[in-house]
């Protein structure tokens, strides 16, 4: 089992930043590829980002790209989303995934995901 818990959210002003953690207990952290997905009100739950097990490859929602930054830090087992540029369309619960991976790269389906934290709410204001 792993335990992921995400941190960081709040509430913040159009073009400004934040930045998300999750994380991560229970397993060697190194060895899951993880990912960052939202959920607006209403709306399905959408990927933003993914990073390889051990941070050489990252891939983003079109969305995203150029403003967010996925990066990890294994040492301490946690994850971080660097948001900038923010918009009132980025509001929304983000979350964290995990799953145990034999190959280094990320991935962008829900559904190969195994461990998911509970969410953090980003609101951005106009």
């Amino acid at each position: 089992q792993v335990q992921l818990v995400e941190s960081g959210g709040g509430l913040v002003q159009a073009g400004d930043s934040l930045r998300l953690s999750c994380a991560a207990s229970g397993r060697t952290f190194s060895n899951y590829a993880m990912s960052w997905f939202r959920q607006a009100s209403e709306k399905e739950r959408e990927f933003v980002a993914a990073i390889s097990r051990s941070g050489g490859s990252t891939v983003y929602a079109d969305s995203v790209k150029g403003r967010f930054t996925v990066s990890r830090d294994n040492a301490k087992n946690t994850m971080y989303l660097q948001m900038n540029s923010l918009k009132p369309e980025d509001t929304a619960v983000y979350y964290c995934a995990a799953r145990y991976s034999n190959r280094d790269y990320p991935d962008s389906d829900p559904s190969w995901y195994d461990y998911w934290g509970q969410g953090t709410q980003v609101t951005v204001s106009s």
